[in-house]
């Protein structure tokens, strides 16, 4: 039951981090640029939440009793084998680990039209997860 909790809240903080990328994401590429103030709140959710992501399945292959990979991309793999998600939406989400690393430690390295693209295009794949971990997690109590 408490696996089951800490995995609900993390998946809550997922949503609030969507939630406010989606509410700050600007129209154009010339406006993120631009606007700091925006760089910053897309830039520290979108690294939250691929870190919330591999949190959540480092959880859920420990609390299963299996082993937890050597790398934040490996997790998503890992998590996909053991039945949480399908592989290809692991692909998509291990390639955040990426961006994730260059937020944290190169963040003046940036690429920004990448970040506005994952804004527009990509943020479905987290709530693709959310709802694959919430069915899996369902499936197991």
């Amino acid at each position: 039951m408490e696996d089951e909790y800490l995995v609900s809240a993390k998946l809550e903080s997922l949503m609030r981090c969507i939630h406010r990328i989606e509410l700050k994401r600007p129209d154009s590429l010339a406006t993120l640029e631009a606007d700091l103030d925006v760089q910053d709140i897309l830039a520290v959710n979108l690294e939250r939440a691929v870190q919330l992501c591999v949190d959540i399945c480092m959880h859920l292959l420990s609390s299963r009793g299996l082993p937890v990979p050597g790398t934040m991309a490996e997790a998503f793999g890992a998590a996909a084998d053991a039945g949480h998600f399908p592989p290809e939406l692991a692909k998509r989400l291990a390639r955040g680990v990426g961006f994730r690393n260059i937020a944290v430690h190169q963040y003046d390295k940036i690429n920004w039209k990448i970040v506005y693209d994952i804004v527009w295009k990509r943020l479905g794949d987290f709530r693709e997860f959310s709802g694959y971990v919430t069915e899996s997690m369902q499936s197991r109590s």
